[in-house]
């Protein structure tokens, strides 16, 4: 990937992470009116104190203090719905992101990640894509509201005192530039480095756990819990680093402030000896600096945000490949549907895992309605591969027809909702049983579910555990390897395929097990096609023919 065209795709990126502006308009103009409440409410405060310490009445500053307590309320009350609207704003806007970046990655999932870090995927879609919704609320409404509010500041003290307005504007460039300068020096390194350590952190964990049992079988549990300690170090000074970065701008404003409103003093009370300006508006010229530099604190957070917001994008960029490789094939495609159960012929097929060899060079096969094949072969001989190729993971070259269609015009969800696939470690969520069967239908009953719990075997199983609101643990933990299986060959029939593919479905069961699963899997089958991968022979007469595969190719 070349700079520029990373560059564009950062920018698409963040494009993407900012709201639509017709939704992201309210919270700015609720924004602009809170902070400009504030302003009026010290300056209106400040001429009512004054004019009430030189006057003998208080009834002509009647108004004064019905606009004291109005800027009060509408202070608070702008404030509130500034960030309901910002906030439904970003928010709205992040499911967008993380949407997006899901329909991005399935179209690489399984065979286009196998070089990925799980971890580094997790981080990219969890906390960078989280990050991105700071560039609307803590970078762009924050330098608006900043930027409208100062401009009519300065306009608004042009009106009273013009020396007072100079100073203004004079002090809030300054203090704009230093700030932001400063930040940048100070702390520019270490706000792009939070995102990767943070996200190096999660690795280590997400590994950590991921693999514990393995770790402590070969005694590598400690430097694995070394390299969590390490990545946390690491993290915990890019932030200390960061957090002084920002602690020298906010001191920059608060001082840039104060000379400010001492500056403001001294251009505008000259004025009092001359009739050009009272002291009440005097009072007015000195306190506005004040309120405003406390707006315009927003502008070292917002460009130290923003070095944290684009460092995200860059990392979710990397994550992101450019482009598909040429091995998967692409998700589109016609959206048709099958009646029945369709035959299935593959003839010459081809297919590659992304930047290895070909992983089948020639494969022949027919598989007819109903009809049950063994796949056999040994490891590495290409069974994975072609249980890959034939639900869409790979691109397949050569002829691969679904009864009448053509595989390759149908998208990869028609093609997958045609042909199931029950893998050699079937992935259970950390749900109960019941939650781990309506992925597949969500609008099945109890009694549905117990009847295909039923035809796998597992029904008196359940009912023992405490029906189906029981738990199967992390990646199921909680329940055997055949176990584990018929869950998911329930999965799949729930789900009705009408081809199904079992990869080595004994895979992790015992030997003296292995034939009653292979023999419960086939019969709960019922009228589907079904292509057994499997270096382990079914019982006799479970299965109509075998096909092996060596090197790739059938024999």
């Amino acid at each position: 990937m070349t700079e520029t065209t990373r560059s564009e795709r950062v920018r698409d990126m963040l494009r993407l992470a900012q709201p639509p502006f017709r939704r992201f308009l309210p919270g700015l103009i609720w924004g602009v009116l809170s902070a400009a409440a504030a302003v009026s409410l010290l300056a209106v405060s400040g001429w009512l104190i004054v004019s009430a310490s030189i006057v003998d009445s208080l009834v002509p500053l009647s108004i004064a203090v019905v606009g004291v307590r109005f800027f009060a309320v509408t202070r608070a009350v702008t404030r509130y719905l500034e960030r309901l609207s910002g906030h439904d704003a970003a928010l709205r806007q992040l499911a967008t992101t993380r949407s997006d970046m899901v329909r991005r990655l399935i179209p690489l999932s399984p065979a286009g990640l196998g070089a990925t870090d799980r971890g580094q995927v997790l981080a990219a879609l969890v906390d960078d894509v989280e990050n991105l919704q700071n560039l609307p609320l803590r970078v762009v409404q924050p330098l608006a509201v900043s930027g409208v509010v100062a401009l009519g500041a300065v306009g608004f003290l042009a009106f009273v005192s013009p020396p007072a307005a100079l100073t203004l504007a004079v002090c809030l460039l300054v203090a704009a530039f230093a700030a932001v300068g400063l930040g940048w020096i100070f702390g520019s390194r270490a706000e792009a480095a939070v995102s990767a350590r943070r996200a190096e952190v999660s690795a280590a964990l997400v590994d950590y756990f991921g693999s514990l049992d393995v770790l402590l079988a070969f005694g590598a549990e400690a430097q694995a819990r070394e390299r969590i300690r390490v990545a946390d170090a690491a993290l915990r000074r890019v932030v200390s680093r960061a957090s002084l970065a920002q602690a020298v701008a906010a001191g920059v404003v608060s001082l840039m402030a104060g000379a400010a409103s001492v500056w403001a003093l001294a251009a505008a009370a000259p004025g009092l000896d001359t009739g050009a300006i009272d002291a009440p508006w005097l009072a007015v010229a000195v306190l506005v600096p004040m309120v405003v530099f406390e707006v315009l604190g927003a502008v070292p957070i917002a460009a130290a945000s923003w070095r944290s917001v684009r460092a995200s994008a860059e990392r979710i960029v990397d994550v992101l490949p450019e482009r598909m490789p040429p091995e998967l094939r692409p998700d589109a495609g016609q959206d048709a549907e099958v009646a029945g159960v369709p035959a299935l012929v593959l003839r010459g097929a081809t297919a590659h895992w992304p930047g290895g060899a070909a992983a089948l060079t020639g494969v022949d096969l027919d598989l007819a309605p109903g009809e049950r094949v063994l796949v056999s072969g040994a490891s590495g001989a290409g069974k994975s591969s072609l249980a890959a190729a034939l639900v869409g993971f790979l691109r397949v070259d050569g002829e691969y027809r679904i009864g009448d269609l053509d595989a390759a015009a149908l998208s990869g969800p028609a093609l997958r909702r045609i042909v199931g696939l029950c893998e050699q470690q079937p992935q259970l969520f950390d749900e109960d049983v019941r939650q781990n069967l309506l992925f597949a239908r969500d609008t099945a009953t109890d009694d549905e579910l117990l009847a295909v719990l039923d035809r796998v075997g597992l029904a008196a199983w359940v009912r023992e555990r405490g029906g189906l609101d029981a738990r199967v643990g992390d990646r199921g933990a909680l329940v055997s390897g055949g176990q584990a299986q018929r869950i998911a060959l329930a999965r799949a029939l729930l789900r009705g395929f009408p081809v199904l593919v079992l990869d080595e479905p004994t895979a992790g069961v015992d030997p003296e097990a292995s034939d009653a699963l292979l023999r419960d899997l086939l019969q709960a089958t019922g009228e589907q096609s079904v292509l057994l991968i499997s270096h382990v022979a079914p019982p006799a007469g479970t299965v109509d023919r075998v096909v092996r595969i060596e090197g790739g190719r059938t024999v």
